[in-house]
């Protein structure tokens, strides 16, 4: 019977051994010292299982990677400089799969999922115009910030990441409870026994919502003067019989996924023609931020610069609506770091259209609203595409916010049965116009003084109709 749990013991040992040296690195073992994780870890079973689970999934990890090719080098040289470890840049594709809208069941948005009262916060504007949790280096800014005080506080990396996952609270929680089980443990169930007692029933009722969070911090602040540090092993470890765990099963998992990820960045399984997704962000950035004044449109932007109006947008998709907030003078976005010099040479002839977003209050009407801007009623049922003239509370209209003399061409086009003003709108093309109006092409061009079929949204078109 000996013998044969001898054998049993020393197969599984081996065969242990074998997938260690078959599968990590030493530099696996410098992403767990980044993390204040002891190297030892590198033997979790748990781990193993998540980085092999990921290692079948090698497609889909290059494709993300090779999708966030833009802007994951400049979120990798933020890391670097607000000094946080290199492997965070998987925390992000931890929360978000580097997908910069990405949003959760609670309201978590954007790359580093920040909950609208934290992103606030931390200075991320959530308005009518903008929602900075989805801009990824103001967001990224953000959670470096939020990131160094979880350390100040907790003392080790691995530990501000789970805090960032589950809550400072819960981490707190876990380590008060996890050093008096160690202390039990090492000392007996008699050593400071009332104490104990004292203390996990404070645990119970900040569990049940019968204490305030203070409580349990002053219980923190005690047995951490106790001098019984749990690891990472007791942190993530599953207790029978226990409904609520340290950490949450999606925290332990998270972690795991953290260093895996990392693991699989370090392997030559990426072949020649991924090279390039290796070494993203270790020399140059890809992206720049340049200023544009408030108020105009990504469109303007992207004419400017020779380039596709929805891939401006998909770097910027904190912008709502695709107009810059008009209550700044300046505002940043940005663009590929290819299209600069051409931004810096033409950035003083962007055509100057300016828009505003309303959001429509009670008792508001066509009418009133475009009283309020001095534009005519039909320009912004037409801009906004609307089929009527009923409106919603808080229903959002995009409203072109006119100079004097397209003020005046509109009073009269207005009142002229024969004329029509129309607006561009996203997706128009000159071409599509003429055929919606049933105007030769050649036409529409001269009565507009057009050199060619070139148009943004919100140009004004007048024409016979």
């Amino acid at each position: 019977m000996y013998k044969l749990i001898f054998l049993l013991f020393f197969g599984v040992a081996h065969l242990h051994a074998a997938l260690i040296g078959s599968n990590f690195d030493k530099r696996d073992i410098q992403i767990l010292n980044e993390l204040d994780i002891d190297p030892s870890f590198i033997t979790d079973y748990e781990l193993q299982q998540t980085y092999s689970r990921y290692l079948r999934s090698t497609d889909y990890y290059k494709q993300k990677l090779s999708d966030a090719t833009l802007f994951v080098p400049m979120i990798k040289n933020i890391l670097r400089n607000e000094g946080l470890p290199s492997s965070f840049i998987y925390l992000a594709m931890a929360e978000s799969n580097f997908t910069l809208d990405a949003k959760s069941h609670v309201k978590a948005m954007g790359l580093w999922q920040f909950m609208p009262q934290t992103g606030k916060i931390f200075g991320l504007e959530n308005n009518l115009y903008v929602d900075e949790r989805m801009d990824f280096v103001k967001s990224t800014y953000a959670a470096t910030k939020y990131l160094k005080r979880l350390h100040e506080k907790f003392g080790k990396w691995y530990l501000a990441a789970m805090a960032y996952n589950s809550g400072e609270g819960r981490v707190i929680e876990a380590i008060t409870r996890a050093t008096i089980d160690l202390y039990v443990e090492q000392n007996g169930s008699k050593a400071k026994k009332d104490e104990i007692a004292r203390y996990r029933q404070i645990i119970s009722n900040y569990q049940s919502k019968k204490v305030r969070f203070r409580e349990l911090y002053q219980v923190y602040k005690e047995v951490k003067t106790w001098g019984i540090t749990p690891d990472i092993y007791t942190l993530l470890s599953v207790q029978n019989k226990t409904r609520r765990q340290y950490v949450p099963n999606e925290t332990r998992e998270y972690i795991r996924k953290i260093v895996a990820l990392g693991m699989m960045n370090n392997k030559s399984f990426i072949s020649n023609d991924d090279a390039h997704l290796l070494n993203m962000g270790n020399t140059t950035t890809s992206i720049a931020t340049v200023k544009v004044k408030g108020g105009m449109h990504l469109q303007s932007v992207a004419s400017a610069i020779g380039m596709d109006y929805k891939e401006l947008a998909k770097l910027n998709l904190h912008i709502k609506e695709y107009i810059i907030p008009p209550f700044v003078e300046e505002y940043d976005i940005y663009i590929p770091y290819s299209t600069l010099s051409r931004f810096n040479l033409n950035k003083d002839q962007i055509k100057n259209d300016r828009f505003t977003i309303y959001q429509v209050k009670a008792g508001d009407s066509l009418a009133s609203i475009g009283k309020k801007y001095k534009i005519a009623y039909s320009i912004i049922k037409d801009f906004n595409q609307l089929k009527s003239n009923v409106l919603s509370v808080n229903q959002k209209l995009i409203v072109p916010i006119l100079n004097e003399k397209n003020q005046r061409v509109t009073q009269q086009t207005v009142s002229s049965a024969k004329v029509k003003s129309y607006y561009v709108k996203n997706g128009d093309t000159l071409y599509s116009i003429s055929q919606r109006y049933n105007i030769a092409l050649e036409k529409l061009m001269k009565d507009n003084n057009l050199k060619n079929s070139s148009i943004n949204i919100g140009d004004k078109l007048v024409f016979n109709y």
